[in-house]
Parts: C-alpha cells; structure tokens; sequence
C-alpha cells in the first residue's frame, strides 16, 4: 500500500517531523561560568540540570511563538490537511500560540491565526478540541488509569523535557550566556552533538533563574547560524489559572461529536479509528542523535502510481508532493529522499520509512539491514 493512501501511515509520518526540536540523545556534563549579560550567579551545567529536575510548576498561562524554518516543502501543512490534523502546520512557519497550565490534568491551548481559532483542553478526564472556522467541537472522557501527563505539548518546557530526557556520552552539555525572554531573566543550557552524523548543531535551553522553567528552546542545524526550530514565550505568568480556563462551553450551533471507546480523538469534529490509527511496524537503530526510525507500512512506499481518493484534494496534493522527491538508489535498495535542515526521511520502494535527525548517508546504512 502506498504510502499517500495510508492516511495512518501519514499521521504517523508526521511527528517525525514534528519531532525534530525534541528527538535527543544524552549528554555528559560540562562545567561553565554563565554569561554577563543580565548579571546573574554562574551556574555549572549539573546544577541548571538539577534545577530543571527539582523545580515545581503549579500553573503558568502565557503567549508562546513558535518558528519553523526546517528548509522543507510545503509537506506539513499539507500532511495536517490531508490527515484531518491542522495543528501539525506548526512545524512550519510562524505561530502564536495561548498556552495555560492548571497541573498535570488541566491545560489548554489555543491556537490563533487570522481564519480563526483552534482550542484543545483537558480538565480531569474529559478532553475537549475545537475548531472555530467550522463550529465544530469533539469531547472525550479519558479512562480512569489515563497516565497523569501534558495532553497538549506546546510549550519550550515539554521541548526540554524531551531533549533531556537521556544523559550519556553523546552530548556535551555546557552553560552559554545569560538572557532576557519574555521579559525574565535566563540561563542558557547548550546541547552540543557529539556524532558528526548529527544534523543538529546545538539545542540552546533558556532556564527561568527563578522559577527553573524552561522558557525558549532553539535548535540550530549544522552549518547555520540561525535556528531552524524556536519555541518560546513572549509573555509568561507562573500564577495558576482560574479553573473557569479549562471549562469548555460549546459556542451557539457548534456541532459536537463524542468520541467513543475504540477510537480516538482527531480534530474537532472529525473520528479516528482506533484500528485505523494502528502504529506501523516500527524498530530503531542506534543511539542518542543519530537514532534511526525505521517503519514498515507497505509494499510501495513512495507513491509511484499511487490513486488517491478524488474527494480528498489534500492528499492528492500531498501525492503530488512527495512523488516529487527526488529518487535516490544505491546497495539497500531504491526510493524516494526528503531532507530537511534537520532531519532526513527515506521512503522506499519496498515499502519502508527510514528517518532520523541525520545525514541521508546514516539512512543508506539502516535501509541496508
């Protein structure tokens, strides 16, 4: 099955992109006297890092902005559309963002462009998202053994959370210089890739010096100056929000769907199948930076021929795309390259997808075995 008709498939496709700013390894620690600028106490690399580990976070609401500039085709946004799931545009372009967090089962976020907004909320078990431009709202009730964990990741902090969340030797951990963000002071953390076959450069963590929150995270590719991936915040309170902020109360008209056991939760208005959003058979190579997802979902994975649906203009779209990549062979095998600032995907003809934040020389390596 091809890759492009596999709507689950492509749902699963798209984290990988998504997950570029958070997909790390470990790192050993350095030690490194902060920056001058704002005037603060140096710090060591351990003791930011112990911060981070002990400090507590009971609420915070604030404005995060979030750009992308990963050097990609217009395959995110088209991939949301195309999988009923717009916010994974983010991974593209600049957006502003409404972030509010209650405690673990309580958090909301609000996405805000000029055609509307997107809400996604959870208070206690029921999670609500939706869709202002179509007035269409879905509610569910997570079951009773839900993990207690961030339903809705936004934030620089579940960045950070991901990026640290192996130390070992394959990263170099250092302090750079102080900040200002969101009006705070700020120490850096710098994550440094040790594997050369690393695309990523540096990931740069701004530390609140009071609260020990994170409050930007920068990923700089190799070989660039500037980030490739930024989320931070431009206005941050660490008051806990009213309750009322997680309540959701549907708008005259909107149309609301309940998701029920045995699917789960898509945009507002729109189901998933549990069956349908099956994850494919999936296995990793190496470690730290430069693991290698390696995904087997079919017997043609780069959509040559491929027959989209004549009602779904999107995906015939994102067909049109990545049957535009380049075609690439070697020993492993054929197919299709798409490669990015930071990472690099390899669809192949026998029906794989190979990615990883590496060169596409890494991929080669992992499509021979």
């Amino acid at each position: 099955m091809s890759v492009m008709k596999n709507r689950a498939v492509l749902r699963w496709l798209v984290p990988v992109t998504a997950g570029v700013a958070v997909i790390g390894g470990g790192a050993a620690v350095g030690t490194f006297a902060a920056g001058a600028d704002p005037a603060l106490p140096p710090r060591s690399a351990a003791q930011l890092l112990e911060d981070l580990r002990t400090s507590r976070l009971d609420g915070l609401s604030g404005t995060v902005v979030q750009r992308a500039d990963l050097g990609l085709p217009p395959i995110a946004a088209l991939a949301g559309r195309a999988t009923g799931n717009d916010l994974a545009g983010l991974v593209s372009g600049t957006h502003t963002l409404r972030v509010w967090y209650g405690g673990e089962d309580r958090q909301r976020l609000a996405l805000v462009d000029t055609l509307g907004e997107q809400d996604i909320l959870r208070n206690g078990r029921d999670v609500w998202t939706w869709n202002s431009r179509e007035n269409t709202a879905t509610h569910r009730v997570l079951p009773a053994d839900a993990p207690d964990r961030a339903t809705v990741p936004a934030t620089p902090a579940d960045a950070a959370d991901r990026a640290l969340e192996a130390i070992d030797p394959t990263t170099a951990v250092t302090v750079g210089r102080t900040a200002t963000v969101a009006g705070r002071d700020a120490y850096e953390l710098v994550l440094t890739p040790r594997d050369k076959a690393s695309l990523v450069h540096q990931v740069r963590i701004a530390l609140d010096a009071k609260e020990h929150v994170p409050l930007r995270l920068q990923v700089l590719a190799d070989g660039q100056d500037e980030p490739a991936f930024q989320v931070a915040f431009t206005q941050v309170d660490f008051r806990t929000p009213e309750a009322d902020q997680f309540r959701f109360n549907p708008p005259p008209g909107v149309k609301v769907t309940e998701a029920t056991e045995g699917e789960r939760p898509g945009p507002a208005g729109k189901r998933f199948d549990r069956k349908d959003a099956e994850k494919p058979d999936v296995r990793t190579v190496g470690t730290g930076w430069t693991t290698v997802v390696v995904a087997k979902i079919g017997d043609a994975a780069t959509g040559d021929g491929a027959k989209p649906s004549a009602d779904a203009p999107d995906a015939q779209m994102l067909t049109q795309v990545l049957g535009d990549l380049p075609k690439v062979s070697g020993d492993w095998g054929s197919g299709r390259l798409l490669s990015g600032k930071l990472f690099s995907v390899l669809l192949t003809d026998d029906g794989r997808v190979i990615a990883g934040l590496v060169t596409p020389e890494r991929l080669y390596q992992a499509a021979k075995g």
